[in-house]
């Protein structure tokens, strides 16, 4: 089992369900009473953190800064533009937020994009999140890393080389094992491009991290994405939450809402009762029964007098088990009788001189 963060009110177990951070960003649009009713429907759908975003455009981009996610979702083609529109929230705001999350036990999280949004979190979350795109960002890493918490961060679009600088950058400050996510840095992210067999490199590469998957594709009514992500061995989730799927614009097309997050702790809990508690293959409580009733046992094939030397012929195999198996086939012929028997008799060892 491995922690977070004594500052989380949940841990990371590997071998039970992964840590599921519903990414609100700025899904809330603004409204702060509609930020905690969407902190309401995570905490109910069964996430452990919620998650926002804490920038300023003017600090994020310049404003020629050209989009990256696709047109016919989010029309915007600035990313300044874009970023402007959501950056209301204060360090006020998220203060509020992270007592609100307090309140009703779910862990409150932002991913910083800024220095001032680093200082003013630091106090209020249990662990900082690294966005992707901030992975080959040196003096950022570095300010996060003397904050002295538990790091996660997101490699989309990262090669191996940019992960490993940015650990190293991290490690010569701070002596957390950071949490590596793969992601896909593409809004909406395609199947074909999920590339979830990633997850499996990184845990390769990188076996002292634990390993976790941020998403961004589009969700189906079996959570099939995040499913295969946890069975694949992530143990940290994240994917974009809000109330309505369908409303224009920003992270709410490629979202996941309460039922999907519902369905997807349901599908969980069914796998972790199908994984079972045992990963060193032996026989269970259940098949006991059926291990003595269902195998074979050596039979007589015709009525035999005592005296009788057993010879091949004079056996066969036949259901319950629960006389000597045909694992002694090869011991039980040449064998002397020490009484009649009948035929379709059940050998057992005490039949013998």
């Amino acid at each position: 089992m491995k922690s977070i963060s004594n500052k989380s009110q949940f841990v990371i177990d590997e071998d039970k369900k992964p840590y599921i951070i519903a990414e609100i960003g700025v899904n809330h649009e603004g409204s702060i009473e509609k930020a905690k009713e969407l902190i309401d429907l995570a905490k109910e759908g069964g996430a452990h953190a919620a998650k926002f975003q804490s920038y300023k455009a003017s600090t994020l981009a310049s404003k020629n800064s050209p989009s990256y996610w696709d047109l016919k979702k989010e029309p915007t083609t600035s990313q300044y533009q874009l970023f402007k529109k959501y950056d209301s929230f204060n360090a006020k705001d998220y203060q509020s937020l992270s007592e609100y999350c307090r309140e009703k036990s779910i862990d409150f999280l932002s991913t910083p994009f800024d220095d001032e949004s680093i200082d003013f979190l630091d106090p209020l979350v249990p662990f900082f999140k690294i966005a992707s795109a901030d992975i080959t960002n040196i003096p950022f890493l570095k300010k996060i890393a003397n904050k002295n918490k538990p790091i996660i961060i997101s490699t989309g679009a990262s090669t191996l080389s940019e992960i490993e600088i940015a650990l190293n950058t991290i490690k010569q400050i701070n002596n957390s094992n950071a949490v590596l996510m793969h992601c896909i840095l593409s809004y909406p992210t395609l199947d074909i491009d999920a590339n979830l067999s990633m997850i499996s490199s990184l845990k390769r590469v990188f076996p002292e991290h634990t390993i976790g998957y941020s998403d961004h594709t589009l969700p189906d009514k079996n959570m099939t994405t995040l499913v295969s992500s946890y069975i694949l061995g992530a143990t940290v989730i994240e994917k974009h939450f809000t109330d309505n799927k369908k409303l224009p614009g920003n992270d709410h097309y490629h979202a996941m809402d309460v039922h999907d997050l519902r369905n997807f702790n349901e599908t969980l809990s069914k796998i972790n009762l199908l994984l079972g508690q045992n990963d060193y293959k032996k026989p269970v409580e259940c098949e006991f029964q059926s291990r003595k009733n269902a195998r074979r046992s050596i039979v007589i094939k015709k009525d035999l007098k005592k005296g009788h030397i057993i010879k091949e012929e004079n056996i066969t195999y036949k259901r319950p088990g629960t006389g000597i198996s045909p694992l002694h086939w090869d011991q039980v012929i040449g064998k002397t009788l020490k009484v009649d028997l009948s035929a379709d008799h059940i050998l057992d060892w005490s039949d013998f001189i």
